[in-house]
C-alpha cells in the first residue's frame, strides 16, 4: 500500500509559477512510474506529466515547454514545476504512483487557481 500527499497548490496570476510536491509513504519500493494529473470542474481527469523510474518523461501537449516533472527517489518525492501558468491550468492536481504490478495510487489533490 502507498500513500501520497500533495502540496504546493495555491492562487497565482497568469504568467506566474508554482511547484507542486508529492511525498510517497508506505510500500514505496513497489513504485515504478509517477505522474501528475489534473481535473477541472466539469471535465475529465487528464494526464499532465509522467515520469518513469528511469527518468523518462511524458507531457500533455497543453503543458509542453511550461511544466517540468522530476523525481527524487531518495526522498520518495515527485515534483511538478509549473511556469507561465495560464487560467486554463486551473484545476485540482493529483499525484499518481503506479506500482510494478500496475496498481494506481492517488493523492487527495491540491488546488491550483490561476487568475487573469
Amino acid at each position: 500500500q502507498v500513500q501520497l500527499v500533495e502540496s504546493g497548490g495555491g492562487l497565482v496570476q497568469a504568467g506566474g509559477s508554482l511547484r507542486l510536491s508529492c511525498v510517497a509513504s508506505g510500500n514505496i519500493f513497489s513504485i515504478n512510474d509517477r505522474g501528475w494529473y489534473r481535473q477541472a470542474p466539469g471535465k475529465q481527469r487528464e494526464l499532465v506529466a509522467l515520469i518513469t523510474n528511469g527518468g523518462s518523461t511524458t507531457y500533455a501537449d497543453s503543458v509542453k515547454g511550461r511544466f517540468t516533472i522530476s523525481r527524487d527517489n531518495a526522498k520518495n518525492t515527485v515534483y511538478l514545476q509549473m511556469n507561465n501558468l495560464k487560467p486554463e491550468d486551473t484545476a485540482v492536481y493529483y499525484c499518481n504512483a503506479i506500482s510494478y504490478h500496475f496498481i494506481n495510487y492517488w493523492g487527495k489533490g491540491t488546488l491550483v487557481t490561476v487568475s487573469s
